[in-house]
């Protein structure tokens, strides 16, 4: 579960957690303006509510318990019946609510299609509001994780330049036409790739026709570090004279251990969360 973010509805700070990569409303916090937690139970006595949570659940969640489901939507409206978030999510397996034990961060959590549903309940206005401010707390979030994107893609394309700079130095003799040079780079870029992406550009091309840009227009943000890394490698392995087919299988087994150590951290981790 992914660290819980606030936005502030109408000077109320209303947590919004994250389970699944879907985005879980505090209801406990939506209604400190309104009153208390019989709100929400009311709130699930209504036919209405019913219907609407079953539909979602039928919708988004495949081990949803329809005759559960029937069984409270024919109790519904009656005096006598009353339903709680837990006794609903225990009943029927949905996932469209969670309930949550505890002081801090505990409460009634409602997947933000439940939760702006439920916002109509309590007001309009308040529902516009909560809107807007969860609207502008995704653009946020995209706006961020943009610039992280093109900060790596960035620093990929300086230390290409350092690659390049070897291959220059070292590979290629000054004899050379321009596209026999080039030639030399794309070999180059491509036990980059091979030893990454464990493919060449061209066969990439081959596969993805469908697709604009290159093999690292494509790359998740972990490919892009370890890219970053290797060029850098590649470079002093090159100018320590090492033969292309040793520094493959070196850049291969250094990409392995690093994509492994990015996957597994922590940090990395929360940064692809935003995505």
């Amino acid at each position: 579960m992914s660290p819980a973010k606030t936005i502030i509805v109408k000077d109320q700070p209303i947590t919004i957690i994250e389970v699944n990569q879907q985005d879980y409303i505090s209801l406990t916090d939506m209604i400190k303006s309104f009153g208390d937690e019989s709100i929400i139970t009311n709130w699930l006595r209504n036919r209405n509510t019913i219907e609407f949570l079953g539909i979602w659940e039928q919708i988004y969640n495949p081990d949803f318990k329809p005759l559960e489901f029937e069984g409270f939507k024919k109790q519904a409206g009656l005096n006598s019946f009353w339903l709680s978030p837990k006794k609903w999510i225990d009943t029927t397996n949905a996932t469209g609510l969670i309930s949550k034990a505890g002081r801090y961060g505990g409460g009634t959590y409602a997947h933000k299609d439940i939760a702006f549903e439920f916002g109509s309940w309590l007001s309009p206005e308040f529902k516009l509001y909560l809107i807007k401010e969860f609207q502008r707390l995704k653009e946020e979030e995209n706006s961020r994780q943009s610039l992280e994107w093109n900060l790596q893609r960035t620093l990929s394309k300086i230390n290409y330049r350092i690659h390049t700079d070897a291959i220059k130095e070292e590979l290629v003799p000054p004899a050379l036409t321009r596209e026999q040079k080039s030639t030399i780079y794309a070999s180059e870029a491509d036990v980059l790739n091979m030893s990454l992406f464990g493919q060449t550009a061209a066969a990439w091309r081959a596969n993805h026709k469908d697709k604009q840009g290159n093999i690292r227009d494509h790359a998740e943000l972990e490919q892009l570090v370890v890219l970053t890394n290797l060029e850098s490698i590649n470079a002093v392995l090159i100018r320590q004279g090492l033969p292309q087919t040793e520094r493959l299988l070196k850049l291969n087994e250094i990409a392995i251990n690093q994509m492994k150590s990015l996957l597994n951290s922590s940090g990395m981790k929360k940064l692809t969360e935003r995505q």
